[in-house]
This record gives structure tokens, C-alpha cells and sequence, in this order.
């Protein structure tokens, strides 16, 4: 690891978040046309012009005759048969367990088999191995305000969308080339769907199983298994969208119930930087979401740490300004 932070281009994203200053603290159903390009109408005056198929499937006997009045039901009436076929005269000896030997047999097989299906069919789920229970979070309110005296100002927001944007024009330069460095040999990347590995892989075991501090005979050198495994370039840049999405959501997750850290901001302000637009709508909502959270935990903020508030602010302007969530803007002070 000592290799890739001696680099003056791998600690950006480790710097540029913790370094920013906490700056500015003070239906009607319309009739369908009937141009040139319509469809021509299923009945009335203008079917005259209508193809001979649409002519055919309206007569008798035609390649679309529906089933006789003692088959009808409400399923032949959304899908009639294509093809008429009456009933087959087979020999006695007919058994519909062996391959058919004429078109007979066959025609005969396929309605045995159909006459089998049940009409309703129901998926057997084994609960044991959904990953948790779905939960839906609706909300169409915005931000709650920063506290009196902490709101951004607009200049400082508009600071902080240019060196944004500045980090994804490197970051996308230059990903092919750290795409391709080694990892040192302590770092194993989770698998995309590996929630737990990634919260303790961002966050480390320290802050993950919520540890206040180490113990005395703790080793203080750096043990990125405690501490995380900061987003170094090296790291992000063998991420897939997929997976970014993926590890942004774990991280939400978690910070939906869990507090604010500075090792939790590193990694949001990373995988920001790494998605691409336009958004899917997944990363769409996840954003609103994580804005939204940001938002709470800068009200309930009794110690008003402004480092803590500044980062809050980064991420809901970013999210607001550069991802074009402009509800959820702070109103400039």
C-alpha cells in the first residue's frame, strides 16, 4: 500500500474529501388520429380500406377462427388459435407416450398435454434464501435545512461541484492504467453480492462492529482490516457499475441506521465519483436517499462538529447540483 499513496495522484479521493473547508457558514383519453400513418380502424366505415388479413380473421373459417361456443372463455378470447384444428381420427392402437408418427398423432399430443396444465400455477419460494425482506421507502420531501449559522453558501457549493467534476474527468482518464496495477497482497476485494464484506471491507471491523477504540496491546501501526481499506484508485477502478451500485446501496444501508464517519464519507464520495450518468434509477433514488439521510443526521447534530456538517453539506450538494437533484439543494445562506 506504501507504493500507491507515495504516488501524488492516488490520494485524491483520499484527500479531497476530508480537506474541503467547511466555507459559508453564515386523463382525458384522446380519440387516435386518422392520418395518413394511422393503423386503419378494426371496424366501421374505414375498414373497407383494411388488409385482407384484418378481412379474414373477421369471417368464418379463416386463419384466426376461434374455438366453438363450447371451448369460449375468456383466455381463447386474448389468445385465439392461429391455426384451426378439429378433432383427429386416430387408430385404436394411438399412445401418446411414444414420439408421434404422423402429424395427427403429433396435433393429438399437443392437446393432450395442453388439457393437462393447470390454469393456475404457483411458484413454490423458499424463504430461507431471500436476502432480507423487501422494504419500499417512499418519500417526496426534500432535505430538512442545515442548522441556523451552517448553510452553504452558493459560491462554496458551486466550489465544490467544479472540483467534483474534476475528479471524474481524472479518474476516468487515467482508470485503464490503475485498472491494470497489483493489489499488495493483504487486499481481497468482496464479491459484488457480499453485503457484510463490503461494509467491513469500506469501514473496517473497527467501525463495522462499532469498537469506540482499540485496546492497549492493540499493535497502532495500520491494519486496514480494523481501519478499511481506504478508496484508493487502485480499488475503485476495478469496480463495475454493477458493483458500485451495489456497494453504494450496502452503505446507505448502513448508514441509515449507524453514524456518520469520516471513513463512511471517503467511500460515499468515491462511488459518487464513479457513477455514470445518466443514472440507472436505481442509483437514482439510492442518491435521493443518501441526501435525504445527510440531512437528518446535520439537524440532529448537537456538538455541531463543523468538519462533520461540512462533509454532510459535500455530499447533499453534490448530490443536489451535480446529479441534478435540485429539490433537495440547500438554499444558499
Amino acid at each position: 500500500m506504501g507504493s500507491e499513496l507515495a504516488n501524488p495522484f492516488v490520494p485524491l479521493l483520499l484527500a479531497v474529501f476530508p480537506l474541503f473547508p467547511c466555507g459559508g457558514f453564515r386523463s382525458r383519453r384522446r380519440a387516435r388520429p386518422q392520418g395518413p400513418g394511422s393503423l386503419p380502424a378494426a371496424h366501421g366505415p374505414s375498414s373497407a380500406g383494411a388488409s385482407p388479413l384484418s378481412r379474414e380473421r373477421r369471417q368464418p373459417g379463416g386463419l384466426c377462427r376461434r374455438r366453438g361456443a363450447a371451448m369460449e372463455s375468456g383466455l381463447e378470447e386474448l389468445m385465439p388459435r392461429l391455426l384451426p384444428v378439429g378433432d383427429c381420427d386416430l387408430t385404436e392402437d394411438f399412445d401418446p407416450t411414444v414420439p408421434p408418427r404422423t402429424p395427427q398423432e403429433y396435433l393429438k399430443r399437443v392437446q393432450i398435454e395442453a388439457a393437462r396444465c393447470p390454469d393456475v400455477v404457483v411458484a413454490q419460494i423458499d424463504p430461507r434464501k431471500l436476502k432480507k425482506k423487501p422494504t419500499v421507502n417512499i418519500s417526496i420531501s426534500g432535505c430538512q435545512p442545515a442548522p441556523e449559522g451552517y448553510s452553504p453558501t452558493l459560491k462554496w457549493q458551486q466550489q465544490q461541484v467544479a472540483n467534483f467534476s474534476a475528479v471524474r474527468q481524472s479518474l476516468n482518464k487515467h482508470r485503464n492504467h490503475w485498472r491494470t496495477q497489483h493489489l499488495d497482497s493483504n487486499v481481497t476485494m468482496p464479491k459484488s453480492e457480499d453485503e457484510e464484506g463490503w461494509k467491513k471491507f469500506c469501514l473496517g471491523e473497527r467501525v463495522y462492529s462499532e469498537i469506540d477504540a482499540l485496546s492497549d496491546n492493540e499493535n497502532l501501526g495500520i491494519d486496514y482490516l480494523k481501519v478499511g481499506f481506504p478508496p484508493l484508485l487502485s480499488i475503485v477502478s476495478r469496480m463495475s457499475q454493477a458493483t458500485v451500485t451495489s456497494v453504494l446501496e450496502y452503505l446507505v444501508s448502513w448508514f441509515g441506521e449507524k453514524k456518520f464517519t469520516p471513513e463512511l464519507g471517503r467511500w460515499l464520495y468515491a462511488l459518487l465519483a464513479c457513477l455514470e450518468k445518466p443514472l440507472l434509477p436505481e442509483a437514482h433514488s439510492l442518491i435521493r436517499q443518501l441526501a435525504r439521510r445527510c440531512s437528518e443526521v446535520r439537524a440532529l447534530e448537537e456538538s455541531k462538529n463543523e468538519e462533520q456538517i461540512s462533509a454532510l453539506n459535500l455530499i447533499i450538494c453534490l448530490v443536489s447540483r451535480y446529479f441534478d437533484q435540485r429539490d433537495l439543494a440547500d438554499e444558499p445562506s
